[in-house]
């Protein structure tokens, strides 16, 4: 391929890289950046019953899906989670995206269950910031030092595990790097671990405009749009649904509905406000996993 999609036009999945799965938005913090507005007993996005999820993450699996990544919300707090992440990992690879704190923390014996499966499962814990008052501004007072707790008790388990932070305009991103790996360095981490840099998306309640169609091909962007290669599975009431992918599942009008084989087989058109910035500098929202 030598061009990319015109913002405005559709957009086709090429290959299911992951099916990702959204836990719910309740979560044990209120992040004011978050992009899934997610906070305490939020239930905008429900919680998907494991009895409901399997179908699905079967049917995924005979489709092709490469992978699975779960996300929320908080995923840790859903109380079917050890039972829904052992049957994903019957099936393929699978990533959870978690802010490494609490609910981590009360549970390794549980996740301890879940090495050494048929598929290998991989953390992202959340950091935003290598330096302790800029992470816990955002995510509350000793948050940054129960993250790298979480982080070492997955590594020390047997897990693979990376480090998701907020990147921010004009920083300078090799010095935020270098600051990782020494902080990674003192907890006794390699100091090659992943660190997965996202722009802020924005809160739920953003504007989203109807984004102008562009005439002629744009170049290629560096990281492939994300529904180009993902779907997002979610809760909305009772009913489970598809969405084009994860970063605009706050607008019910995109769903997909619910069935796979027609959320893969649909043309998308970009028009959530966060899809300029897939389109244009890429989102890598799951980085590199085994």
């Amino acid at each position: 391929m030598t061009s990319g999609p015109a913002p405005g036009a559709g957009i086709r999945l090429t290959a299911l890289r992951e099916l990702w799965v959204h836990t719910g938005t309740s979560c044990n913090l209120s992040c004011p950046f978050c992009h899934e507005g997610s906070q305490p007993g939020d239930t905008r996005l429900g919680a998907p019953r494991f009895d409901n999820l399997r179908p699905l993450l079967d049917a995924a699996a005979a489709a092709g899906a490469a992978r699975f990544a779960f996300t929320g919300g908080e995923p840790l707090i859903h109380k079917d989670i050890v039972r829904i992440l052992r049957h994903a990992l019957d099936l393929r690879p699978t990533l959870v995206l978690t802010n490494g704190t609490a609910p981590l923390i009360r549970r390794p014996h549980h996740l301890a269950q879940l090495c050494d499966l048929q598929h290998p499962l991989a953390f992202r814990v959340s950091i935003d910031h290598p330096e302790e008052a800029r992470h816990d501004a955002g995510r509350g007072l000793r948050n940054f030092r129960k993250a790298l707790q979480g982080l070492k008790l997955l590594a020390d388990a047997g897990f693979a595990v990376g480090i998701t932070r907020l990147a921010t305009p004009g920083e300078d991103a090799a010095a935020i790097a270098a600051r990782f790996r020494s902080l990674l360095r003192k907890q006794g981490l390699p100091e090659t671990l992943p660190v997965v840099a996202l722009p802020e998306l924005g809160r739920p309640d953003a504007p989203m405009p109807v984004l102008p169609l562009v005439q002629g091909p744009v170049p290629t962007p560096a990281i492939a749009p994300a529904c180009s290669v993902s779907r997002m599975l979610l809760q909305r009431g009772d009913t489970l649904v598809l969405s084009p992918c994860p970063f605009v599942d706050d607008r019910p009008e995109l769903d997909l509905g619910p069935s796979l084989d027609v959320a893969l087989a649909t043309t998308i058109t970009p028009r959530h406000a966060r899809c300029s910035t897939c389109l244009g500098t890429g989102v890598d929202y799951a980085g590199a996993m085994p």
